[in-house]
């Protein structure tokens, strides 16, 4: 694997869809704009999802056909739960991608979406079908790999029964989420040595959240054993609403300084980077979470 890693970028979906102050779908899409204008290629743009259990994606209609108007060559992967959601996606041309999500502890899964395990993949079934007839690529997601807020510790060996079924029905890629962020670089090596076992590496990504500070060190672990996908969140935005103490995801322009800082490429202008996490921050009210946003502020707000 070469030297060039992909940044998956989370922030307008697993970012926004934690906060309590309203985000404006223009807003949004300008987030969007930014980012794409920043060289990311893969922008989770939204969940379809019910407004009920999360009202922050229920513009996901509105946000998809705005969306519609983008020709360039940017895919907009969209959250999946069920076939409803699935059927709603379907109606606008723009959605290339979706994810689906289950996670390697029963106790989370229950708590996240309730159902078990087993049942998670029987809700996918439908789902997976449609996708693919329809050649709409399929991502998708296991939480909870280093450690669960209700059980603790988690098999790595469950990790990889959960990432190999889902790889088997038909992802194209697979994100390993350390939900609560307890995992350590010795541990998310080992979690990534079992799963590239059971499905090829070239298709693992991590998703790793900051609670404990050690993402970056963990993301720098996965590279170490040839992770060349990696998730964020443009400003560490984020959480889980599942997880108690569960902070943000890494923060992609922390995880681009580091890539540069090891020669490694990503397609990404940094400073762009920065000046989109201020302006979702600005409008949220708050600073970015993330060390190089705050370390490198632009002129403006010194």
């Amino acid at each position: 694997m070469g030297d060039f890693v992909t940044i998956y970028e989370v922030g307008p979906r697993d970012g926004l869809q934690n906060e309590a102050k309203p985000v404006s779908t223009d807003v949004k899409i300008d987030l969007i704009m930014r980012l794409k204008e920043a060289g990311l290629r893969h922008i989770e743009a939204t969940s379809f999802v019910s407004p009920k259990w999360v009202p922050q994606m229920a513009d996901h209609n509105e946000l998809m056909a705005a969306l519609a108007a983008d020709h360039d060559d940017v895919s907009y992967p969209v959250l999946v739960p069920n076939l409803r959601g699935m059927d709603a996606a379907m109606t606008h041309k723009r959605v290339d991608t979706i994810a689906i999500f289950t996670a390697a502890s029963e106790s989370f899964t229950q708590k996240n979406i309730n159902c078990s395990i087993h049942e998670s993949f029987e809700r996918f079934a439908p789902v997976v079908e449609l996708a693919k007839a329809a050649n709409i690529k399929i991502r998708g997601y296991v939480s909870c790999v280093a450690g669960c807020p209700y059980e603790g510790a988690v098999p790595i060996s469950r990790v990889a029964e959960v990432a190999k079924k889902l790889h088997k029905i038909g992802c194209y890629e697979v994100s390993l989420g350390d939900t609560i962020g307890v995992g350590t670089p010795r541990h998310m090596q080992d979690v990534v040595r079992v799963v590239s076992d059971v499905m090829p590496l070239s298709e693992i990504a991590l998703h790793c959240h900051d609670t404990y500070g050690q993402a970056l060190a963990n993301i720098y672990a996965g590279l170490e054993k040839g992770i060349r996908v990696v998730d964020s969140s443009i400003a560490g935005l984020g959480g889980c609403p599942y997880a108690k103490g569960a902070s943000g995801n890494v923060a992609t322009e922390d995880v681009v300084y580091m890539l540069n800082g090891l020669g490694m490429d990503t397609g990404l202008d940094l400073n762009k980077l920065i000046d989109a996490a201020w302006y979702i921050s600005d409008h949220l009210g708050r600073k970015p979470v993330g060390h190089v946003a705050n370390a490198l502020k632009p002129q403006d707000k010194q």
